[in-house]
């Protein structure tokens, strides 16, 4: 079995386990109103705030859903500093594992992961743009922006480690923490 395919099924086995394991929590209806949720994650312990920033750095990795569900559930359940403490950490961590899992298994794990419409898309864009570190940076500050595909395709054109590790410190925190302040006031 070729390496392009192997990486293949465990990127479709980490996505069923994880859709299985968001079903049987939306089955068990954990999460039908916010005192709820808090009241699920108080059942952790101090292991909570853990499972958040462990849940946004596999979020980014597999990207199943948009980081900012998890952002949301993390100023929720913990209120506005401590989610976005363990939103930042967690996706800032994926973000890292994402570049450098791109690095070490190349285009097979991109193109098993995104469709290739979106690949060849930001491809495209990103060939146009003078400085790709700076639109990795802007990208990383705003909304919506394809961050997950971002770090992965970072890692395909072997930027260096230590400049990508920089824009993710410095860029991520601050849409995080306008989410995480904006969700916040749910409590």
């Amino acid at each position: 079995m070729s390496k392009g395919k192997c990486v293949k099924i465990w990127v479709i086995i980490g996505f069923i386990v994880f859709v299985l394991f968001l079903l049987k929590l939306l089955f068990e209806k954990q999460f039908d109103s916010v005192e709820a949720l808090q009241n699920y994650m108080k059942g952790f312990g101090l292991a909570a705030p853990l499972i958040l920033l462990i849940f946004q750095a596999v979020q980014v990795v597999v990207p199943v859903l948009p980081g900012y569900l998890g952002c949301a559930a993390g100023a929720v359940a913990f209120g506005s500093m401590t989610g976005f403490w363990c939103n930042y950490i967690g996706i800032s961590l994926g973000s890292i594992i994402a570049y450098f899992l791109a690095r070490k298994y190349g285009i097979n794990l991109v193109e098993a992961m995104f469709p290739q419409k979106q690949y060849e898309k930001w491809s495209r864009r990103i060939e146009k743009s003078r400085s790709y570190d700076w639109f990795l940076f802007i990208a990383t500050l705003l909304p919506l922006f394809p961050d997950d595909f971002l770090c992965y395709f970072s890692g395909l054109i072997r930027m260096n480690s230590k400049k990508f590790i920089w824009i993710i410190i410095l860029g991520k925190p601050w849409c995080i923490l306008a989410y995480s302040l904006a969700f916040g006031l749910i409590q």
